[in-house]
């Protein structure tokens, strides 16, 4: 006889049942339940499921032991549940404090609690509680963790500073930065040592540096830019190649490996860009002084020289120490203006460089040429929607505008990814062990997904190779299917992160590649900067075997700073954004649908500004019920079938804004 239908279940069931025990990192959801990344795993499809029941009270962040309940299947991920928790993630919050209530303090007599601090983060419990008075109501207040949450326990902590007060300015971008622990300020110790280093450059120090002080240099940056790392120079050889020079700010030189100011600079791991200020990686006396490639100062420099043929192959290159004085301190804006007709003051900034017009033009044809060979070699390109928020004497937002990427801030870009990838292939060449700049491959359900919704709209995706998505882009472009299929295309991307490993950059299509050109406010850069001087002067057997031992540990720590300093700048856009909407509840949007779940649909404004349409919220034009279909992920009316799908165009008003979440819901206006 066959087993019967339960017996059949039970024996799948068995064989998918699993005791295995493994340590990861657990991450939670607002809402209770998480998933614990296993050790060594960047895949996040080979995360484990915990259920709320199950996480023993992990936080987020919290390395534990897992005991799998059951394997990975086609159709589900493994599950498990929290056996032990290892290590603590969250040590000290920040937040603000709000005193109890005359009845709460009754009720938490016994522990003498006075006050609840409200943390901005939602992955972590609603109550943490202290028993300090020495604050204010709603001041922002740091709090280091003296127990943590479990059964019969309360989330307990002890106050240790007291960082603003309601209505300081600045004080909600500072809360943001201090709860993702970016510390705002430097120790004395290192503030002193940076005072230390001379502002100028003795002439001892030049020894053994390639002189290009008679070279025509220039830096090309932000109109607001203090920080100015990198120089170039460019024009055209006898022999018809191009000299492409880029001079890199040596930080190295004065940011010694295992200084005070090193290991600062290693904890931060790269500087923080949010509205209203800039955290940097370097004290200020160095990043905007010594280290900062300002007009017509004398200072150290790494300079990358390549010789590059009419092709885009660099045919000879040069890595050195040097000095340069830069002849001038150029902005985007003014480089387009020049090179651009057409534009206001095409004439006068000409005339005002007259100097340099020559070489920009040379560049300006050198770096169409690079495009080209980044294009034809299967570099994929996404549309950025970057957006300036413009804040008041308050610090109030009052307006967001697109920024526009033209012709001076691609041209530096195709230089610094040359540069980037000579070096790079400088340390391959010579097998010297160093850190690099990796990209993966598209992430393989998320591309299967793709390739699905691809061939349900008539367009085909045979592969995940560079020039298979390069052709998927240009043929979908134009049709009406463009935006939810390039949604779901950047969608698979996986995120770059630094390595020891060299294994190739796929976004750009690159075999070779590091970051040199950033030592100013990217770790990784000043590393790459101490290598290539260690190994100019001894790169035997014993220093490689050093670096390879030193090289892993910054590459995870640079990578995992990198994700803070984004999510900080994330959470502060967000926020500020929905600050400014909190103006504008009365005015009407059209707005791009970039995402649909079950629950509505996410709507993006031209200004980049983005909200939730609750589907109670959302309307058809037949007046008929709408839900979410699952399977093809669009709202689809229950009677006629009418849909709405990434991609569409809503008229929208903003009906809440909440500036602490970062969180706007919308309303369709028909």
């Amino acid at each position: 006889m066959g087993q019967s239908l339960f017996e059949q279940l039970k024996h799948v069931d068995v064989e998918n049942s699993s005791s295995e025990i493994l340590i990861g990192v657990f991450h939670s959801s607002s809402k209770g339940f998480g998933f614990v990344t296993p050790e060594g795993v960047t895949d996040k499809e080979n995360d484990v499921f915990i259920a709320q029941k199950n996480t023993k009270d992990a936080l987020d962040g919290d390395k534990v032991e897992v005991r799998k309940l059951h394997n990975k299947t086609k159709k589900r991920g493994a599950d498990g549940n929290v056996t032990k928790i290892l290590e603590r993630s969250t040590k000290e919050v920040v937040g603000i404090y709000l005193p109890l209530s005359k009845k709460e303090k009754e009720n938490y007599q016994k522990e003498k609690f006075v006050a609840r601090i409200k943390v901005r983060n939602e992955k972590l419990p609603d109550n943490l509680f202290v028993t300090e008075t020495d604050a204010l109501a709603e001041d922002l207040v740091r709090v280091k963790i003296v127990q943590y949450p479990a059964e019969n326990k309360a989330f307990v902590g002890k106050m240790t500073d007291v960082i603003g007060h309601k209505g300081d300015k600045g004080i909600d971008v500072l809360e943001i930065l201090a709860g993702n622990q970016i510390p705002e300020f430097f120790p004395d110790d290192v503030l002193a040592q940076a005072e230390a280093i001379s502002d100028t450059v003795p002439d001892d120090e030049l020894e053994g540096r390639v002189d290009f002080r008679e070279e025509v240099t220039y830096t090309i940056d932000g109109d607001d830019s203090k920080d100015l790392d990198d120089a170039i120079h460019v024009k055209r050889l006898d022999n018809g190649n191009f000299e492409l020079g880029v001079h890199i700010a040596d930080v190295s030189h004065y940011v010694t490996e295992g200084s005070i100011i090193d290991k600062e600079a290693l904890s931060r791991g790269t500087s923080v860009y949010v509205v209203d200020r800039v955290v940097p990686m370097l004290p200020v006396r160095l990043s905007n002084g010594i280290c900062s490639l300002n007009e017509n100062e004398v200072r150290l420099t790494l300079s990358c020289v390549m010789e590059i043929n009419k092709k885009g192959t660099v045919v000879k290159s040069e890595i050195q120490p040097s000095v340069i004085q830069t002849t001038y301190r150029m902005t985007y804006n003014n480089v387009n203006r020049i090179l651009l007709k057409g534009l206001e003051g095409h004439r006068e900034m000409r005339e005002k460089f007259e100097k340099i017009v020559s070489s920009l033009e040379i560049g300006k044809e050198l770096h169409e040429i690079l495009e080209d060979v980044r294009d034809n070699r299967g570099a994929l390109e996404f549309e950025e929607s970057e957006a300036k928020i413009i804040l008041d004497d308050k610090g109030h937002p009052i307006d967001i505008v697109k920024r526009e990427r033209d012709v001076a801030e691609r041209m530096i870009e195709s230089f610094m990814l040359m540069a980037n990838e000579t070096v790079a292939s400088w340390f391959i060449k010579n097998k010297y062990p160093s850190i690099y700049r990796v990209h993966e491959t598209p992430k393989e359900k998320a591309f299967a997904k793709l390739q699905e919704m691809a061939a349900d709209k008539g367009f085909s995706l045979v592969s995940n190779s560079n020039k298979a998505l390069q052709y998927f882009q240009e043929e979908i472009k134009g049709s009406s299917y463009e935006k939810p299929l390039a949604y779901q295309l950047r969608h698979t991307m996986a995120t770059a992160i630094y390595s020891e490993k060299n294994t190739g950059h796929y976004g750009l299509a690159s075999k070779n590649y590091t970051h040199f050109t950033s030592p100013i406010r990217r770790y990784p850069d000043l590393l790459v900067h101490r290598l290539i001087h260690l190994y100019l002067k001894n790169h035997s057997n014993k220093v490689k075997e050093e670096q390879k031992e030193k090289i892993p540990e910054i590459a995870k720590q640079s990578s995992d700073r990198e994700r803070r300093a984004v999510v900080a700048e994330r959470m502060v856009d967000a926020m500020k954004k929905a600050e400014y909407m909190q103006d504008h509840m009365t005015e009407t949007f059209v707005g791009t649908i970039t995402g649909i779940q079950k629950f509505g649909c996410f709507v993006e404004l031209p200004n980049t500004v983005e909200g939730l349409v609750r589907l109670s919220n959302l309307k058809s034009p037949e007046k008929e019920r709408l839900d979410y279909d699952e399977e093809d992920e669009v709202i689809k009316g229950v009677q006629t079938g009418f849909t709405y799908q990434i991609g569409d165009s809503l008229r929208v008003h903003a009906i809440a804004a909440d500036k602490r979440l970062g969180k706007i819901d919308f309303e369709q206006m028909l």
